[in-house]
């Protein structure tokens, strides 16, 4: 199955979208499954960090162990999933424009499942991300060009 992708234009430079989408604690501001995310260890990000997230799944609410491994701010960045039946990787860019006043930002995200996410992945999660993702944008775009976060 091939990874779900979406793209928006945020009117923000690309290190304050960046620094806000990297923030762990802000992540259920912004993505509507996100019902709590926690940093799993101290200092600055970089690949290797680990945070907690927890997440509606269909009815289930799923604890999820997620690793950074790719960091380059403003850049890029991405995570995987380390445990759990759902394990997702997702890859973000942003680009800037409008001489670097404006952003482009992209997200795409994968799945792979065990054990009982073997099911659910192609059942419930694929569909509810589909779903949610462009959902997830337009809400960092709006907390981002309308709070002046």
């Amino acid at each position: 199955m091939s990874s779900i992708r979406q793209t928006i234009d945020v009117d923000r430079r690309p290190e304050d979208v960046y620094d806000y989408v990297m923030d762990t604690p802000r992540l259920p501001e912004w993505q509507l499954s996100a019902v709590s995310a926690e940093r799993l260890d101290e200092g600055p990000v970089g690949v290797g960090s680990r945070m907690r997230v927890t997440r509606h799944v269909g009815r289930r609410i799923m604890p999820m162990t997620m690793e950074v491994t790719e960091y380059d701010p403003p850049h890029s960045w991405g995570m995987r999933g380390v445990d759990g039946p759902v394990r997702a990787r997702v890859h973000g860019e942003v680009e800037p424009f409008d001489e670097g006043q404006r952003s482009h930002v992209t997200i795409e995200v994968d799945f792979e499942g065990h054990g009982v996410g073997k099911v659910l992945v192609p059942l419930v999660v694929r569909p509810q991300v589909r779903k949610e993702l462009p959902r997830n944008e337009q809400l960092l775009k709006d907390r981002l060009e309308h709070t002046g976060e």
